[in-house]
């Protein structure tokens, strides 16, 4: 089967005439100064790291953290977080496959992170249950902090594989101007400005970001829209005090697909093959968020800040779906089902920072005290409806994406929620130095309550699921820094995760519970040129809520007893030379259902857990000669074979390899008229690598077909 992606000629005429021609209809305005056409890549007084919510090194923490810079965001030409992570190790991307570009899913060290995404430190709410979630775009990423393990004790709610927090470009003093252009496979059309600076000569400093970008699917007669405008506002109230204000607007028309297909379409179709129905494909989802940051020095040591953010949401979809007993293998024939789904929410994150440094004897004590708040209201509403006979009598092999009449749907079945959660979290770190010794301890305490009030036309679903959790997390470490650049390290954290709801035989669910024992170390050469972290982790979580296996809707949940992930995982980077320098990490995950209600998943492996992933990605820079100004990047990315579904019964999910590169070009090698100008050429999945996800073999998605794209990015 023949699915390569050929490059229109037409399109990448344009594309060549772009790159060559807008630096020098922009000449007339670019400065002199050298020092402008730097990218700006300071994080700002009110940034904090991820590990430890403070502005200390995440390499004193003791625990792994991968960090991921906007530059390889750029020379990669990533649409979304899950293509961030691909590189990232123990993180499994893009569970729901390729052309489902409506979430960000993935998983870390084996645990589902897919509704506690972190934006600049503070959670972005999810319409628990549904499909709603901000997503933010990669145009407004300066960096993205992966941090494993728990991490409770400063976030609250949280799984214990660990989080991701995304962090924002920021206002910067230097004034700086970049304008990008982008086409590519799908009819990519793509205009982008990111523009900072000082206004005037006054305190405040300026960032707009816009973006703006078109595709077609990779599925068949769907589409990908989205508009972006993220601006912000520094203001240097006095020499301490620094106020931002910052909004970040997003609209997507349109989002692709969000549908499944049976393992045999999977095996016999190709990656842009539609199970759906033209006149009922509709994905719409609109993220307003404002907020503001407060960083107040009180002296030289002690500071506070305080971090806060409004958002208001909405999301429709038309949509279809099918079940297991709907699917005849031989014939083809799919019986399919129409709903919909029309989701708001508004909520209201902030989060209180206190920090500061004391000095008893040879201890040096860091100290964190915070307490944050978030509340999410929120509503759905889902209706299915019957259509005309002819759009029952559709073909998986012979798919006919037009059967359906809107003219003669009625609706059979609705199902409304009222959704409201709040959370209320107190903590406590102190990180103690003391020579080459780095000691953690920190601990939280968290009010946790939800209510779900269910009404539908089928009294099966009806009532009110709540919770009413408090919970203390805990977590204490140490590390040393040797002479000759390793650090050993040692920790034990723990995790909590409400739980709302009831199990299939009625009871409620208790709140999922986790820990993890981490021992590795850091190394980091006297130069900076080499690093590498090595760590073994072992988790253990508790009642975990997992879809029950035996449920053809999906909509049941059972509570198993007891988790454990354990692995080991080595991620290192390495300046070969001044000019080449390579990134490579391994991550062995050994997964387990331990105990459980239900006995036939006990010695089960959960879903989307590869025992094995490698990545490697490569950077050559060409700084003199007929190439100066080049670069050649290219990575692979390995993911082991997977369990087919919960049960372990249906086989597995293939291993697959995936190859792609990255060439850049500093036009101003060519002419000084063409200073600040870069052009991107990036492929995807270079060799056309055709691979899948499933939930089982009913439910599975296609990978990532081959994809091009060349941008042209003009900074000034």
């Amino acid at each position: 089967m023949d699915n390569s992606t050929t490059f229109p000629r037409s399109t990448l005429a344009l594309a060549l005439l772009a790159t060559f021609s807008l630096p020098t209809i922009a000449s007339d305005h670019h400065s002199s100064d050298s020092t402008q056409l730097e990218e700006v890549t300071v994080l700002g007084k009110a940034y904090r790291n991820t590990a430890t919510k403070t502005a200390l090194e995440p390499e004193e923490t003791p625990q792994g953290i991968t960090v991921i810079e906007g530059e390889l965001l750029e020379q990669r030409a990533v649409q979304s977080v899950s293509q961030a992570l691909r590189y990232a190790p123990g993180v499994v991307t893009e569970q729901k496959g390729a052309a489902v570009t409506m979430y960000d899913n993935f998983s870390i060290r084996g645990f589902d992170t897919n509704n506690v995404n972190y934006y600049d430190g503070l959670v972005l709410p999810f319409l628990v249950g549904w499909n709603l979630q901000p997503q933010i775009d990669p145009i407004a990423i300066q960096q993205i902090e992966v941090f494993k393990g728990p991490t409770s004790v400063l976030y609250g709610s949280m799984p214990p594989g660990g989080m991701v927090n995304i962090i924002a470009k920021s206002p910067q003093q230097n004034e700086q101007a970049s304008v990008g252009l982008a086409t590519g496979s799908r009819n990519l059309v793509e205009v982008s400005i990111d523009t900072t600076g000082q206004i005037a000569q006054s305190d405040f400093s300026y960032r707009l970001i816009a973006l703006a970008r078109k595709q077609d699917s990779q599925v068949d007669g769907a589409q990908e829209e989205r508009y972006v405008i993220a601006p912000s506002l520094d203001w240097q109230a006095s020499d301490r005090t620094l106020i931002n204000v910052n909004l970040y607007y997003q609209k997507d028309p349109a989002m692709g697909i969000n549908s499944s297909a049976p393992l045999e379409v999977i095996n016999n179709q190709s990656p842009s093959t539609s199970l759906g129905d033209e006149d009922w494909s509709k994905f719409e989802r609109d993220v307003l968020m404002i907020g503001y940051k407060i960083n107040h020095e009180f002296n030289d040591t002690w500071s506070l800040l305080q971090n806060a953010r409004y958002m208001d949401a909405s999301l429709y979809q038309e949509n279809t779906y099918h079940r297991g007993t709907s699917f005849n293998p031989v014939t083809g024939s799919l019986a399919r089902n129409i709903y919909t789904t029309d989701e708001s929410s508004k909520s209201f994150v902030i989060d209180n920072q206190v920090s500061g440094q004391m000095i008893a004897g040879d201890w040096q004590h860091n100290l964190l005290l915070g307490a944050d708040y978030q509340n999410l209201t929120g509503d759905s509403l889902y209706k299915e409806y019957t259509a005309n006979a002819e759009f029952y009598g559709f073909n998986a092999y012979n798919p006919d994406n037009s059967l359906l009449d809107r003219s003669k749907i009625n609706e059979a079945y609705r199902e409304s929620h009222d959704i409201d959660y709040k959370q209320l979290g107190f903590y406590l770190q102190d990180q103690v130095r003391t020579g080459r010794l780095v000691l953690l301890a920190g601990g939280r305490y968290d009010l946790f309550t939800s209510s779900d009030d269910k009404v539908s036309t089928s009294p099966t679903y009806d009532g009110k699921d709540s919770s009413d959790h408090k919970q203390f997390s805990y977590r204490v470490g140490a590390l040393y820094e040797l002479d000759n650049g390793i650090s050993p390290f040692l920790s034990y954290a723990t995790s909590f995760e409400p739980a709302a709801g009831t199990d299939v035989n009625g009871q409620s669910f208790k709140p999922q519970i986790g820990e993890q024992v981490e021992i590795g170390m850091k190394y980091m050469s006297a130069d900076m040129s080499q690093s590498l972290t090595a760590s073994y982790f072992h988790i253990t979580k508790n009642d975990t809520i997992v879809a029950d296996p035996s449920d053809p809707s999906y909509r049941a949940k059972i509570q198993v007893g007891e988790v454990t992930s354990q692995g080991v995982e080595l991620e290192g980077q390495m300046f070969l030379t001044d000019n080449w320098d390579v990134q490579a990490s391994y991550a062995y995950i050994d997964m387990e259902i331990k105990k459980a209600y239900d006995p036939n998943l006990e010695g089960t492996t959960p879903i989307y857990v590869p025992k094995h992933s490698a990545m490697a990605w490569t950077n050559y820079y060409v700084y003199n000669g007929a190439f100066e100004g080049a670069r050649i990047g290219a990575g692979a990315r390995y993911v082991g074979e997977m369990e087919m579904d919960a049960s372990n019964t249906q086989g597995k999910v293939p291993a697959y390899t995936v190859v792609d590169m990255s060439l850049g070009y500093e036009l101003g090698g060519v002419s000084e008229m063409l200073s600040g100008a870069q052009a991107n050429l990036v492929v995807n999945n270079l060799f056309d690598q055709e691979y899948y996800s499933c939930y089982d073999k009913t439910n599975c998605w296609f990978g990532a077909e081959q994809s091009i794209e060349l941008n042209v990015n003009y900074n000034f």
